[in-house]
């Protein structure tokens, strides 16, 4: 059995891999207030959907912000002793890139956001997929993003006190590996 306390917690796995279910149901059994932060926007009818459905999902006594640009300074701004559900990266990432944020602007903008969930006292959960084991994109866009988005996964996973893969709803622990030669 994994053990999830305290500071920030990366839920990292594949597009429905339980992801965010996970994130939910660790949320869940924290004994006070909870925030969910939504960085999807809706963009076409698929998305709205997906939106209305995470909506109706989520506990009504939760907190809720939807932050399609989330930064450090507004989870800085969420009461220390609140439990974060930051779902996802995955959209933040695309948010600002289609915004022309330069690729080391949203390495930046991610790193300072998992800095600051990390010194939280109440658990940070960070949500975000791992595209790099999926279909070689097609476009050059879809690898450019799919690259960028590797390396913010490893900025997050660096500052995240645990990093968790999640396939079929179980979580394997990702361990940080040292040579001890």
């Amino acid at each position: 059995m994994i053990r999830v306390d305290g500071g920030s917690t990366l839920l990292l796995g594949g597009a429905r891999s339980g992801k965010s279910a996970l994130a939910q149901r660790l949320a869940e059994s924290w004994p006070g207030a909870i925030v969910f932060v939504a960085t999807a926007a809706p963009g076409d009818v698929d998305m709205a959907d997906r939106i209305a459905r995470h909506r109706a999902e989520r506990p009504a006594g939760w907190g809720l912000v939807e932050a399609p640009r989330f930064d450090a300074q507004a989870l800085a701004s969420i009461d220390d002793e609140t439990l974060v559900v930051l779902d996802c990266i995955t959209m933040l990432v695309a948010n600002l890139f289609f915004d022309e944020a330069s690729p080391q602007q949203i390495v930046d903008h991610a790193g300072e956001l998992a800095m600051v969930a990390s010194t939280r006292s109440a658990p940070t959960l960070i949500v975000s997929n791992e595209v790099g084991m999926g279909i070689h994109p097609e476009t050059a866009l879809g690898r450019r993003y799919r690259d960028l988005l590797g390396r913010v996964n490893r900025v997050v996973a660096d500052h995240a006190d645990r990093s968790l893969f999640v396939a079929a709803g179980r979580a394997l622990p990702l361990e940080e590996v040292q040579a001890t030669w």
